[in-house]
């Protein structure tokens, strides 16, 4: 996996995992995603990216999102969000702020449907 691509999975995980609050399990998923993608320093650039106001970064973040998605495959769109919703299930829930998180970045990258039919057949 490319620098690139593991910035978009770590930063798409921190904005979905911050939408209520990062946790010390969600921390930990995190840190277990970093390490298994070789991909500390991202996990680093990801927590810069959403420095100590997530509110006044959040636009940044999507906009950042949208100059590097709008080359990249519906499929491989798909597999970085899929990866967020296995990872909010395995911590237990999916909160509703989590979800519409996720459904919205699906809208904006054109895979909405695409992302509710995957998430019908788990």
């Amino acid at each position: 996996m490319l620098s690139e691509e593991k910035k978009i999975l770590l930063l798409l995980h921190l904005i979905i995992f911050n939408y209520h609050g990062l946790d010390e399990s969600e921390r930990k998923l995190l840190i277990d995603l970093a390490a298994k993608h070789d991909a500390e320093e991202e996990l680093t650039w990801a927590y810069s990216m959403m420095g100590n106001d997530y509110y006044s970064s959040h636009e940044n973040i999507h906009n950042w999102f949208n100059e590097r998605i709008k080359e990249i495959g519906t499929e491989k769109k798909l597999s970085y969000l899929s990866t967020v919703w296995q990872a909010s299930v395995s911590k237990g829930f999916i909160s509703e702020m989590e979800a519409t998180a996720m459904l919205k970045i699906a809208h904006n990258w054109g895979i909405q449907k695409e992302l509710l039919t995957l998430i019908r057949k788990k």
